[in-house]
Order: structure tokens, then C-alpha cells, then sequence
């Protein structure tokens, strides 16, 4: 264990409970509400910073979990025979004053940052210059054999500036139209998300990547483009430049609406023919962007935490359990003065559920399949912990059976029901609502899956190459509180969501009530016992944009 130079290990075990108590709840199996609670304080503790990654509360957060694994009695799983896995990231800062135009019809428009785009490099660079770089407008910008799509028709982006349409092809479509239901209606596909866009632009050699912000397909306001101030993270990778266009951001509506119109072009019109599958990429005549900022790089180093139960049967195959560990460290203060953004639900409930998870495992007997127990940095900063285990895995992905994150499990009570986040995806589901029958409990569907909050959390980083995955987001919709009902479930989203996510109020509390959380953790412990001691492989649903992604490693599965 790590020296910690802020506060002992022991010190943090004095504000828990005991590693293993006899509470529980009713329904709930080995899973306790008071151990959720203890676990929760320390990671909130102020003593801890807020734990931002590589911040001054690191060190003392890896130490105490590393303390609650080796406790139970689990094997390190990280490198070098140790508990951690380093993962080297960078924070890329855009100097002040960048100059960013627009050439149209003759005219050249300057546009102000943040309020007319919000732009960025996510390349090890000083400097980003581009010179009346021509414009591409490739309408949504996605190419989907499975659904017979593909908006870019062999275009020629090197060079050149794409501008994309937020969401997916389908997002306004109206009954009637081809496109209707082809990519889930108003539940969003991996094809709508931004980091997709960004990733796809890359790929075909583009020089930068803008995208119209519009608030309902984006499903976040203009203040949430510009919330960054111009900072980004990403992890260090051996070459940027496939993954990242030089240049990448967004700009608002109107701007886009302008710019069209001075290319003699109707942005309505052509919004509307992008819902075709017949759409071409359209060149904007005479029309170019200009860019020219300053840009510092810092790296640092954080670290994911990582435990595992050997299989005595099948070790090359595993079950994995995540959760992150990362908050946002400090910021402005509260009415009371506390700058400490604590984390407590946000992530500090998954973690505790990681925790309980692992010490149901510990005292059962041992798995057939390796399960695995992963503590990610960085979430906060853009799922980068669990992507670089993702992009550097200690078990391989192939033969990874199934994933089971938590990113925010409700403290309002026990509920009838689960909303379950990316419902209708894998087979999984079917296994979790068969948990659920046996509390006496139903699992509800994502009522908002416009929100894309099944591409916004760390299970995700594995998803996207294929493995199964299971994800509990208390803050997706109300759940259907006993006392109270669904609307009682539905003030508390409301209440987190607006006045604590990310804020300093997200801070432990006593008086929550954790009976529902231990269930809803108890269901992922179930699942995953099964899958642990099976030898059956969860598969995607057909319409799943996953589906494809993991049959091209099915030979590892036979």
C-alpha cells in the first residue's frame, strides 16, 4: 500500500463502519444499507479533496480501497502484480483570446467564443492554426451498415472542415418518413453522441470537426457546450490524430443558419434531406473557416483500481464490476464556505456498491469465471479511466462475459421497480428483470432516452468494443418509491440533479434511506453470481449498434 502524505489509512478506516457487519436489508441478500453508508462517508470525507484525479486526494482514496480489497482477501489485479493501473492523461487548456471566422458570400465573419462556438484540440499541440479551410456539411455523419446507412458516400474530408448535425438521422423524423424508427426514434444510438461525430470525422481524414448545437438534440443546453472554459482531458495515446480531428467543437444554430444562406443554401431544407438515406455531402460554396489558438498542455498521472476473484474453472473468461472514484476535487464555495465538491452519490455510491459486490463474492464460494472489480479515475473528466483499461486491458475484452457499472444509485428508499439505462440493448435485461421478479420488483425503461445517458458513463468504455453490459444511473428517471411513488422518485432526480450533481452538496448524509440501493445492487450481484458460475455469453439485441462489434471476436468465445 502507498504511502499517504495527507491522511493514514487508518485515519479513514476510523470514519467506517466495520469492513463487515451482520445489517441488511430485507430483500437485499448480502448486501447492507449501513455498510453502503460507512463506505460513502470516507469517500466523501473532506480529507480526500473532492477526489480529484491526481489531485491531493488521490493517493489517500487508491490507499483505503486497495485496504478494503486486500481485507477480503482478493488479488491485486493491476500492474506489475500491484493494485493499481497508471493511467497517463493530459489536460489540454485553450489560450485566451483564440481567433476563430467564417467566409461567406464575401464576407468574412468573426465569431466570438462561447457565445457563437466553442472550440478545441485534443492533439499534443502548441498551436492550432487553419487557414480558410473549406466546409463540408455531412449532414448527421453517420455510417451504419447494419441499418443500410452511410452519409458520407466516399467523400474526400482531408483538409477540409465537416459540419455535422447533433443526434441521430431519425431524431425529428416524422411518422411516414424512411428514416422513422430506423435509429430508436427519440432514444438515442451511439451514432447521435458528439464523441462519436468527432471519432468519425478523424477517421476520413478531416482537418476539424463543428457541430450544429441545437438544445433538444443535444439534450443540453448552449451554458453545457461552454461549461468547460475551454479545458479538455484525454488519456495520452501513441497517436492522437486517429482518434481526434485537429480541431473540433461546436457552434450555435444561428451561426450555422448564416452560413448557409450566404452559400446559397437553406439550412431547414437541407436538415431535412439528411434524414434521407440517399443524402450526399454538400461543399459550401465559397465558404470557409479560419482558426488560430494557443494551446497548453499539462500531464499528469492517476490511477484505476483493480481486484480480482480468480475462476476455478474457466479464469480466461471474466465478469467485470465497475464503478468511478473520481469527483471534481474543489471548487467555488457553498453559504457555509465548504469548497469541496464531495462526490458522495456521484460516484461514491457505485464505489460503496463495488465494495459490498466484492465482499458478497468473497464470502461465497469462489466463481468459475475471473471476476474482476474496477475502480475508475478520470470519469468525470470523460469516462478516460475505464477507456484506457478498455484501450488496455488486463483481461481480454473478447472473453469478457459481461460488465456491470454503477454511476449514481439512489438514496430515497426501497422501490417497486429499477430504471434500467440502455433497456432493450443486450440479453442481459432479460437475466435482470428475472433478479428483480425474484424481490418482487419490476425493472422500468429508460423514460428519457433522448438523454443518451447510456453513452455517459464507464460502461460504455467496454460496450463500444463489444462486451455486454449492464448499468445502473439512479438519476435516469424517478423509480416508484414505496413511500411515495413514482413522483416521490421523480422529486429526488429533481432535487440532486438541479441543486447537488457536481456540486458540494453532493455530501454523505445520515439521513438517507439505503435499503432500496442495497437492492438494486443486490440485483447486480445476482446477475453477475450467475454469469460468474456459467458458461453462457450475453449477446447484443439485433438492433443494437454493439452487435456487429462483438461478433468480430466470436472465434474467442467458441
Amino acid at each position: 500500500m502507498r504511502t499517504l502524505s495527507l491522511i493514514s489509512a487508518a485515519a479513514l478506516a476510523a470514519l467506517a463502519a466495520p469492513a463487515i457487519a451482520a445489517d441488511t436489508a430485507a430483500g437485499s441478500g448480502p448486501i447492507s444499507p449501513e455498510r453502503l453508508s460507512a463506505d460513502v462517508k470516507v469517500l466523501a470525507d473532506a480529507k480526500l479533496y473532492g477526489r480529484a484525479p491526481g489531485g491531493p486526494g488521490e493517493a489517500g482514496t487508491l490507499a483505503w480501497l486497495e485496504g478494503q480489497f486486500k481485507a477480503l482477501g482478493l488479488k491485486p489485479a493491476g500492474d506489475n502484480g500491484g493494485w493499481t493501473q497508471a493511467v497517463p492523461l493530459i489536460r489540454f487548456t485553450v489560450a485566451p483570446d483564440p481567433k476563430f471566422s467564417l467566409t461567406a458570400g464575401g464576407k468574412t465573419q468573426p465569431l466570438v467564443e462561447t457565445k457563437q462556438i466553442m472550440a478545441w484540440t485534443q492533439r499534443p499541440v502548441a498551436r492550432v492554426s487553419i487557414d480558410k479551410a473549406p466546409l463540408v456539411f455531412v449532414g448527421y455523419g453517420v455510417t451504419a451498415p447494419e441499418r443500410g446507412w452511410d452519409d458520407f458516400k466516399g467523400v474526400d474530408l482531408k483538409g477540409k472542415i465537416a459540419v455535422f448535425l447533433i443526434n441521430d438521422p431519425d431524431f425529428e423524423a416524422q411518422p411516414g418518413e424512411p428514416v422513422y424508427g430506423k435509429f430508436g426514434g427519440k432514444a438515442a444510438t451511439y451514432y447521435g453522441r458528439w464523441i462519436y461525430k468527432y471519432e468519425e470525422a478523424a477517421r476520413r481524414g478531416a482537418l476539424g470537426a463543428l457541430i450544429v448545437h441545437e438544445t433538444a438534440g443535444a439534450a443540453y443546453p448552449w451554458s453545457t457546450v461552454t461549461a468547460s472554459n475551454g479545458d479538455s482531458y484525454d488519456v495520452v495515446r501513441p497517436d492522437a490524430a486517429k482518434v481526434h480531428p485537429l480541431l473540433q467543437g461546436w457552434i450555435q444554430r444561428d451561426v450555422a443558419v448564416d452560413l448557409f444562406k450566404a452559400s446559397g443554401l437553406d439550412f431547414e431544407a437541407l436538415k431535412k434531406q439528411a434524414r434521407s438515406a440517399s443524402f450526399h455531402p454538400v461543399t459550401l460554396k465559397d465558404a470557409s473557416f479560419s482558426a488560430d489558438l494557443g494551446v497548453k498542455t499539462v500531464r499528469l498521472l492517476s490511477h484505476n483500481v483493480l481486484a480480482e476473484i480468480p475462476g476455478t474453472k474457466r479464469p480466461n473468461e471474466s465478469v467485470m464490476f465497475g464503478a468511478h472514484w473520481d469527483a471534481f476535487g474543489q471548487g467555488p464555495a457553498d453559504a457555509t464556505g465548504d469548497t469541496i465538491r464531495h462526490g458522495a452519490i456521484d460516484d461514491g455510491m457505485g464505489v460503496a456498491g463495488v465494495l459490498e459486490i466484492a465482499r458478497a463474492f468473497a464470502k461465497a464460494p469462489p466463481p468459475q469465471r475471473t471476476v474482476v472489480f474496477g475502480i475508475w479515475t478520470a470519469e468525470e473528466r470523460g469516462l478516460l479511466g475505464s477507456e484506457y483499461y478498455a484501450s488496455h486491458p488486463k483481461f481480454p475484452l473478447a472473453t469478457t462475459a459481461g460488465d456491470f457499472t454503477m454511476d449514481v444509485v439512489q438514496t430515497a428508499g426501497p422501490s417497486h421497480d429499477l430504471v434500467l439505462v440502455g433497456a432493450g440493448q443486450d440479453s442481459l435485461e432479460g437475466d435482470l428483470a428475472k433478479a428483480a421478479a425474484g424481490q418482487g420488483r419490476t425493472i422500468t425503461p429508460d423514460p428519457y432516452p433522448e438523454k443518451a445517458l447510456f453513452y455517459r458513463a464507464d460502461h460504455f468504455s467496454v460496450a463500444k468494443r463489444g462486451v455486454p453490459t449492464l448499468l445502473i444511473m439512479g438519476m435516469a428517471g424517478g423509480p416508484d418509491l414505496l413511500k411515495g411513488g413514482r413522483a416521490a422518485g421523480e422529486r429526488w432526480v429533481s432535487d440532486y440533479t438541479t441543486r447537488c450533481y457536481h456540486q458540494v452538496c453532493d455530501n454523505w448524509s445520515p439521513d438517507w434511506d439505503l435499503r432500496g440501493a442495497a437492492q438494486d445492487i443486490d440485483l447486480f450481484y445476482e446477475v453477475g453470481r450467475d454469469l460468474a458460475n456459467s458458461s453462457r455469453w450475453p449477446t447484443w439485441n439485433a438492433t443494437s449498434e454493439f452487435k456487429p462489434i462483438r461478433a468480430q471476436t466470436a472465434a474467442a468465445r467458441k
